[in-house]
C-alpha cells in the first residue's frame, strides 16, 4: 500500500512515529507547536502529544540546542529544529564544542543521540542571512552524521534512521522540496545512513548531487539523452559519511563525472569527493573531474542574480557538453 503526500509530510510521519514508539523522543524548536512549524512540518503533533514532547522555544538557538544536548546526554533523543539552518550558527558553540566532541572528549562514556533538522540553503528570494549552504562547514569537523535528502521517501526514510542513531546528526532539508508530491509506503520503512541512490543508470557522464540539486541532475540527464548522451546520476543522501564504493564504481563505468553542489566552490562538499574520486579512480578517468557549484558571492536579494548566482541546467550542460 502506497500514499501520495508532500516531503513535510513525510518528514511529520517520521517524526509521529518515532515518538510512537519511543517516549524518550521529542521535539523542540521555534513555533514548532502553536504555529504548527514555520514550514507545517510538525502540524498537529502538538494536539497530539501536548507541550511536553512538541516544545515551542524562545528565539535562543544557543539555549534550546544546549537544553537538547543535555538531555540527550542523559538518554533522550531530542529533534531540534532550525527554522532555518543559518540560524543554527547562533549555536555553533554548542554544537561543536559539545554535540559533536561529546564521546570523543568522554572516551566513549557519553553518547549524544540527538537530530538537528530544519531548512538549508536557497529558498525565494530570502536573501544571504537565509540562503547559506552549511553541509561544508559543519561536514569539516569530526563526530557528525550529515545527511540531505532530496525526495519524500528518503527525507521519511533517513529520519527515522537518524533519530534511532546514536550519534548526533545533521539533517538538511530543503524549504523549496517542501511541497513535492512523491509515492511512499503506508508500512513502516527505513533508508539506511551512508548509502547513496542511484537515481538514473547511464554510461557517459556521472552526475554527482544531493537535496534539490537532484532535480535539476535529473533534467540534464533528460536534455542529454536527446543528444545521445547517457548520463547517470548519483543521489548522495548521506554527506557524511558519503557513499564511495558507489560512486566509485560509476566512475569505472563512465570514465567523466561532474559534481554539482548549491554549495560555495571553495572548500566544498564538490571538492571533498572530487580529491578521493582523483586520488582514488585516476586511472579510471578521461576527463578531469569538473564542479558547478553557487558562485562566491553572498546570495543576492534580487531574483534575477539569485539565479544568477547559484547552479544552473544550463551551466551543468554545458560543464558536461565541455568534458565529453
Amino acid at each position: 500500500m502506497t500514499q501520495k503526500v508532500e516531503m513535510r509530510e513525510a518528514i511529520r510521519q517520521a517524526l509521529d512515529e518515532e515518538m510512537t514508539r519511543d517516549e524518550n523522543v521529542f521535539v523542540l524548536g521555534e513555533e514548532v507547536g502553536l504555529y504548527n512549524g514555520p514550514y507545517k512540518v510538525t502540524k498537529g503533533l502538538l494536539d497530539k502529544w501536548g507541550s511536553k514532547r512538541i516544545i515551542d522555544t524562545p528565539i535562543s538557538e544557543n539555549g534550546f540546542s544546549g537544553l537538547a544536548i543535555g538531555a540527550a546526554l542523559t538518554g533522550l533523543r531530542p529533534v531540534v529544529e532550525f527554522m532555518s539552518w543559518n540560524f543554527s550558527f547562533v549555536a555553533t558553540d554548542q554544537l561543536i564544542s559539545n554535540a559533536c566532541k561529546m564521546y570523543y572528549m568522554s572516551g566513549g562514556r557519553f553518547s549524544v543521540p540527538i537530530v538537528f533538522r530544519g531548512p538549508n540553503g536557497a529558498a525565494a528570494q530570502v536573501s544571504s542571512q537565509h540562503s547559506h549552504n552549511v553541509e561544508a562547514i559543519y561536514a569539516n569537523l569530526p563526530g557528525w552524521i550529515i545527511i540531505s535528502p532530496s525526495n519524500a521517501y528518503d527525507a521519511k526514510g533517513l529520519l527515522k534512521s537518524a533519530i534511532r542513531n546514536d550519534n548526533p546528526v545533521l539533517f538538511l532539508e530543503n524549504e523549496l522540496l517542501y511541497a513535492d508530491v512523491m509515492e511512499i509506503p503506508k508500512e513502516e520503512y527505513f533508508v539506511p545512513i551512508g548509502k547513496a541512490k542511484l537515481v538514473r543508470a547511464g554510461k557517459d557522464v556521472t552526475l554527482i548531487s544531493h537535496s534539490r540539486m537532484i532535480k535539476l541532475c535529473i533534467e540534464v540527464a533528460d536534455d542529454l539523452a536527446k543528444e545521445g548522451v547517457l548520463a547517470e546520476v548519483i543521489d548522495l543522501r548521506t554527506i557524511k559519511p558519503f557513499d564511495f564504493t558507489m560512486l566509485a564504481e560509476s566512475i569505472r563505468k563512465t570514465h567523466r563525472c561532474v559534481l554539482v553542489e548549491e554549495g560555495h566552490q571553495f572548500a566544498g562538499i564538490c571538492a571533498e569527493i572530487g580529491f578521493a574520486l582523483s586520488h582514488h579512480c585516476f586511472d579510471d578517468l578521461d576527463a578531469p573531474i569538473q564542479r558547478v557549484c553557487q558562485k562566491e558571492t553572498p546570495m543576492p536579494y534580487s531574483k534575477v542574480l539569485e539565479k544568477e548566482t547559484l547552479p544552473t541546467r544550463e551551466r551543468i550542460l554545458d560543464t558536461v557538453r565541455a568534458i565529453l
